[in-house]
């Protein structure tokens, strides 16, 4: 039974995964597209702010939804506000910027992709983790794919060389969010840290929206529809797939799982802008592929080790003994649900 359940796991890893990697990416397309006649921040607004109405309106609809808000700690709630400010609010902000001011989906994408290498450079120092030799083989081939695959891309820019700072500042902005959430002991539940992060995000863009005399959506149909599909899937779907991951498979795999994001949104592009779709761009596939699989590979066969981190760092329950990316009592717990 124990045997069964461990490969439903994994399938459920996977479906989440290729899940994420799909609704991560169409938030680059939906931003491409509806952005044309539209301020970034209208989108964003009306993309957040109905959503964080029925997210609240989900939470405190639960027999426990209210008592649950009110036992987070104010340190808790603090910390998780600054990580919806960062790794949504900033990072969705920078996104649509860099695309406004004419840089290439696809070339977003891959400054975005390079997070996955910081991280990996990162967690030591930081989290006291270790990143294997094969994981950094198989993150320096995902490096190369994504590369290869919108390489071409970085010469078809009418934007500015300082637009290019503008992904790069969204993808700092998803690494701090994303470190902030690794050094925390709370775990609070999916739905409560999505709740708390879009709500913080769509006040921010409220306030942004006001300033720049933003706020009023237009009649047209095609942006509520943009509209709908932003808050589903790179919104809902997405984001609460990243957290869940973060919690299953540890922080170097999942951005790892980044790397397939890019050659994603450049196949969309081919398929609904036209865009080319060459042998450079297959064998960036595959290479991008292989560098997944590698630290995938890697990262399941860690055993546990003693790691002489303060408490803060560890992620998970409260023990000496932890792998170097999730504790060994989380995975299994996820596992049996």
């Amino acid at each position: 039974m124990s045997k069964q359940i461990g490969v439903l796991g994994a399938v459920v890893t996977v479906v989440a995964s290729a899940a994420f990697v799909t609704s991560w990416s169409s938030g680059f397309v939906i931003a491409k597209i509806a952005t044309v006649d539209v301020p970034a921040t209208t989108l964003l607004v009306w993309r957040f702010a109905p959503l964080a109405v029925v997210l609240l309106v989900v939470l405190l609809a639960r027999p426990d939804g209210l008592a649950a808000l009110r036992t987070v700690p104010r340190a808790d709630l603090r910390r998780h506000v600054a990580i919806g400010l960062s790794a949504q609010f900033g990072y969705c902000f920078f996104v649509y910027a860099a695309v406004g001011a004419g840089i290439a989906t696809g070339t977003t994408a891959l400054i975005d992709a390079v997070q996955p290498l910081v991280v990996a450079t990162l967690v030591g120092p930081l989290l006291g983790l270790h990143v294997r030799g094969g994981q950094w083989v198989g993150l320096t081939l995902g490096a190369v794919g994504v590369a290869l695959v919108v390489g071409s891309q970085l010469g078809g820019s009418d934007a500015s060389a300082a637009a290019y700072l503008l992904p790069a500042a969204a993808m700092a902005c998803l690494i701090v969010g994303t470190f902030v959430e690794r050094r925390s002991e709370a775990r609070l539940p999916v739905v409560t840290t999505l709740t708390i992060h879009i709500v913080v995000t769509a006040a921010a863009l409220i306030v942004l929206a006001l300033a720049t005399g933003t706020l009023a959506p237009p009649a047209d149909a095609a942006f509520w529809l943009a509209a709908l599909l932003s808050a589903a899937l790179p919104t809902l779907i997405a984001y609460g797939l990243y957290w869940w991951l973060l919690r299953r498979v540890g922080i170097t795999a999942l951005n790892a799982l980044l790397f397939l994001v890019a050659p994603t949104t450049a196949l969309a592009g081919a398929a609904l802008f036209d865009e080319p779709l060459t042998v450079v761009t297959v064998a960036g596939f595959v290479l991008c592929a292989s560098g997944v699989a590698l630290v995938l590979i890697f990262e399941g066969r860690k055993d546990p080790v003693v790691l002489n981190v303060p408490r803060s760092a560890v992620v998970g329950p409260s023990t000496s003994v932890v792998r170097p990316d999730h504790a060994p009592r989380e995975a299994e717990e996820a596992c049996r649900r």
